[in-house]
């Protein structure tokens, strides 16, 4: 069955199944879904018993960046020796203590920028550099070679593809065989190392989460017995979720089964490497931490092959969001991206948690609201507290962290546009012009603001706003226009107002005596046959000190029902004298 607008999409037709209730009207679809097998079906996973669902992350995994060599053999064009060398400053300064650095028997540039580390002492002291090899003689001495002379701490990573497929259609080798070849590098790795006590080792059964888990602890007890695990010397077992395949429920039941049943546990990293073909990555990674991970391999906003690796940046800030301290900065993340940016050369998108452009912008009115009533809210507590709001607990709605904790302005958290109401409008007003609308005034202009949006379809700036209220309130046809004014003192607390104003094109001077210059002014323009009823006045200034800008909004009734204009000026007075002759001009219509 095919639709006429989509020809190339096949509906689902058929049907409906028995067992559906009959508020699901789904049918069965043409995808080929049979061919696949359930991941159930495929790897054996005897836990029982399992722990990891009531525990919780209360400090932060080791995290070790792989973009130098995960992420950037992933890159339609590889990173130029200036572009990993600045990302390499950019992961240092973050403050990451162990960086995969490169796969020095890969290409010359991933070699030479090992070497770069080992000449330079740009590598701070504390940060340990990890080398990446196959398990193969000439590939493992290169690897060794390239990190002679380094002064840091080194790993060196070994992988070998341990998983069914990858053994019998990759590499050719049954179990035995396979066995063979990753002991028989384990044992090159030792000897070349030698005594060397900065270089510990790293192991990854590479597709670890399609492999059998009892294979897997047989290799891995025999590698830990090879490089003599131990506290004091521990050995990092890495297990991949190479290519993501299973909810990320399956993935934690195999990290805790591996944690119960590693041999030489306590000299064990246990670490992982989950990539995100499900688009879960960053929950496989979460759940494996609970599960007893000790360290979590990843890149910065999740590059690498295919759908990417696990993105290391939400992974620390979903911990920070639940009071956890990721260890890591992230103080200025819109530097981070363009960094990374400039380094991969694949932009970072808009909706990306943390970092995107539009994660901390709301344009639905009913969010706007929230959001604005909360920021006032958190103020409002800060103060009470007598803490800068800053260092507030934050509790603001729809919105997990602060977006100044990673260096955001609050600009872009409300725009508006044809879904927006009130309370975003009124924010925008606020934090770009300083103007507070009384709720009631909120409500009129947003039906203005509304057709606006509605006949252009786009997002409107707070600067086109600003411009909007002014038309919709203070703009007048020049019928009645404020030249210059003066007030005095006059008996009984009164004052005197004397004005020029232009009227119907005519200038001429006036002068009245009322409670305060706005009643003088209001009894000027009655005797010149512009009346003016006025129900409150709402003075604001819109900057800081005596001479700062102000604008006032006025109420006014009308024949027809309320009204409300707007004076803007260099001083409330004059503000609310404009404001008037809004009125009484609109009021003469």
């Amino acid at each position: 069955m095919t639709n006429p607008s989509f020809p190339t999409v096949r509906t689902p037709s058929g049907e409906i199944a028995v067992h559906q209730p009959s508020w699901n009207r789904q049918r069965p679809s043409a995808m080929p879904s049979q061919r696949y097998r359930d991941v159930h079906a495929r790897v054996e996973l005897p836990l029982t018993g399992r722990t990891w669902p009531a525990n919780r992350i209360s400090t932060a995994p080791l995290w070790v960046p792989v973009d130098l060599r995960d992420g950037n053999q992933a890159l339609a064009e590889p990173m130029d020796p200036e572009r990993k060398r600045r990302f390499f400053e950019l992961m240092t300064a973050m403050g990451y203590k162990e960086i995969e650095v490169g796969y020095p028997s890969a290409s010359q540039t991933d070699y030479d920028f090992v070497r770069l580390l080992a000449e330079t002492g740009l590598a701070p002291d504390d940060l340990t550099i990890v080398v990446f090899t196959p398990a193969r003689h000439d590939l493992i001495e290169r690897t060794i070679d390239s990190v002679r002379g380094i002064p840091n701490d080194i790993v060196v990573h070994m992988y070998t593809p341990t998983a069914p497929t990858w053994r019998e259609v990759v590499l050719g080798a049954d179990t035995e065989q396979l066995t063979k070849i990753i002991t028989e590098g384990a044992a090159d790795i030792r000897e070349l190392a030698g005594d060397d006590p900065r270089i510990r080792f790293e192991f990854s059964p590479e597709v670890f989460n399609l492999t059998e888990p009892d294979f897997v602890l047989d290799i891995c007890a025999r590698i830990t017995t090879m490089w003599d695990a131990s506290p004091e010397r521990p050995v990092i077992l890495n297990l991949p979720a190479t290519v993501e395949v299973a909810t990320p429920n399956i993935y934690a039941d195999q990290i805790e089964y591996m944690h119960r049943n590693l041999d030489r546990r306590n000299g064990v990293i246990l670490s992982v490497h989950p990539h995100n073909d499900r688009g879960t990555g960053v929950a496989c990674a979460e759940l494996a931490v609970l599960a007893g991970a000790q360290r979590v391999e990843g890149c910065l906003f999740g590059n690498g092959e295919r759908t990417g690796n696990v993105d290391l940046v939400t992974l620390a800030l979903n911990l920070h969001a639940q009071g956890v301290d990721p260890m890591i900065d992230f103080s200025d993340i819109d530097e981070i991206r363009r960094t990374v940016e400039h380094c991969n050369r694949i932009g970072v998108h808009e909706r990306h948690p943390y970092v995107g452009d539009f994660v901390h912008t709301a344009y639905s009115g009913t969010h706007q609201d929230a959001i604005n009533k909360g920021l006032a809210h958190h103020r409002a507590r800060a103060a009470e507290a007598g803490i800068e709001a800053a260092a507030a607990p934050w509790q603001v709605p729809y919105l997990p962290i602060d977006p100044a904790d990673i260096g955001r302005s609050y600009a872009a958290v409300i725009r508006v546009n044809s879904q927006s109401g009130k309370g975003g409008i009124a924010y925008l007003l606020r934090t770009g012009y300083g103007i507070e609308l009384p709720r009631r005034l909120q409500i009129d202009f947003a039906r203005h603001v509304q057709r606006h949006t509605d006949g252009s379809g786009a997002e409107i700036t707070a600067a086109e706003l600003y411009r909007l209220f002014l038309e919709t309130y203070a703009s007048t046809e020049g019928r009645l226009r404020l030249i210059a004014w003066q007030t005095t003192q006059a008996p009984e607390d009164n004052s005197q107002l004397s004005v020029r104003l232009t009227v119907d094109g005519q200038e001429n001077g006036y002068a009245a005596t009322g409670t305060g210059p706005v009643d003088a002014l209001t009894k000027i323009l009655g005797s010149l046959g512009y009346p003016v009823r006025i129900l409150g006045l709402n003075q604001q200034s819109t900057a800081q000190g005596s001479a700062s800008p102000a604008v006032t909004l006025l109420e006014y009734r009308t024949d027809n029902g309320i009204g409300w204009a707007a004076g803007a000026g260099d001083s409330v007075l004059t503000a609310s004298l404009r404001a008037v002759l809004t009125a009484a001009e609109r009021t003469a219509h």
